[in-house]
C-alpha cells in the first residue's frame, strides 16, 4: 500500500491508487 498521490492539484486515497496503478 502507498500513501496518497497529488493529481491534478488533488489528493487522492489508496483506493484511486489501486485504479491507477491498474
Amino acid at each position: 500500500m502507498r500513501f496518497a498521490i497529488r493529481e491534478g492539484g488533488r489528493t487522492v486515497g489508496a483506493g484511486t491508487i489501486s485504479e491507477i496503478l491498474e
